[in-house]
């Protein structure tokens, strides 16, 4: 039997059958609707959900809903900060209403990343993990002592929204400082067009990883000062935690050494507490795929 895995982002939501094993045997990915209202983007995960459906041929026992958030266990609700259109949004009701008799499991999305890193992935082995992905936004989610964290309301782990600056910019979150105003992706490109980046039209994170490894001199200072704003949150995340691992998956972790060199810098300015210092930092292994395999984890560890 097959579970059916939904990994929600503001950049895109997906769609997987994940069998037993942990094999991802179907995926299908939409983009994130922009500027659509809340019914148009469930229509297009309905839709999605359907066709899976379809491709499992009725083989599926349970299905795993990995969001971004804000989330609300309790009420099955996601408000995802870059889904605007989505606040209180029932989630996991809409869903169980297309899947009738079926067990419904919602987490946060970066919880969902770290199960499936921690299954089969980057963080196989490790019992204390902060999974990340650092794209559109900073995500994060944990597992400890092997198995997932949700906290109180299923938010245990949004370190995005960790205060790296105390005057900061403003975040879409409503505070200020966070480090996804710093370290994700189009906030690093706007720093780095504000600071005489001589960008080609359209530029994204991508182009600026490709300017940082030709050795742009703005564009390398944007990827420092991202990379110095994760070690930081980092650092802190496992003051509180006693991590073992770190696992860093997302578009902008796809530059890697560009990323990952000046990050373990930052860190080891940061880390002086013995039990910090030496904490492994690397590179995600399922790419996209671990929020859906991570989804399945999540219904294997609650039923």
């Amino acid at each position: 039997m097959l579970t059916l895995t939904l990994d929600i982002g503001g950049t895109k939501i997906a769609a997987g059958l994940v069998d037993p094993s942990g094999a991802l045997v179907h995926r299908a990915i939409r983009p994130t609707p922009k500027n659509q209202s809340a019914e148009q983007v469930w229509a297009l995960t309905r839709g999605m959900i359907t066709d899976v459906m379809r491709a499992a041929g009725g083989a599926i026992r349970a299905v795993g809903i990995g969001s971004a958030g804000p989330i609300d266990l309790a009420a099955g609700t996601v408000s995802p900060i870059n889904i605007p259109c989505w606040r209180g949004f029932p989630l996991r009701d809409r869903v169980a209403a297309v899947v009738p008799r079926m067990p419904v499991q919602l987490a946060g999305d970066g919880v969902c990343m770290a199960l499936g890193e921690h299954w089969l992935g980057a963080g196989r082995g490790a019992d204390f993990v902060l999974g990340m992905v650092v794209s559109t936004g900073v995500g994060g989610g944990l597992v400890l002592d092997g198995v997932p964290y949700h906290g109180r309301t299923g938010n245990a782990g949004h370190v995005g929204h960790v205060v790296v600056e105390l005057d900061g910019q403003p975040c879409s979150c409503g505070g200020h400082g966070c480090v996804e105003t710093v370290a994700a992706g189009p906030w690093m490109t706007r720093w780095a067009l504000a600071n005489g980046w001589a960008a080609p039209p359209g530029a994204d994170a991508m182009a600026l990883a490709e300017a940082a490894d030709a050795g742009d001199a703005v564009a390398v200072q944007a990827f420092r000062r991202g990379a110095g704003a994760l070690a930081a949150m980092i650092a802190s995340v496992a003051a509180v935690c006693d991590l073992d691992l770190v696992v860093v998956g997302g578009g902008v972790a796809k530059s890697g050494r560009t990323l990952f060199d000046p990050l373990d810098e930052a860190l080891a300015g940061y880390a002086g507490l013995d039990f910090i210092r030496g904490l492994r930092v690397v590179p995600a292994a399922l790419g996209g795929d671990a929020g859906l395999i991570g989804a399945a984890a999540l219904v294997s560890s609650v039923t």
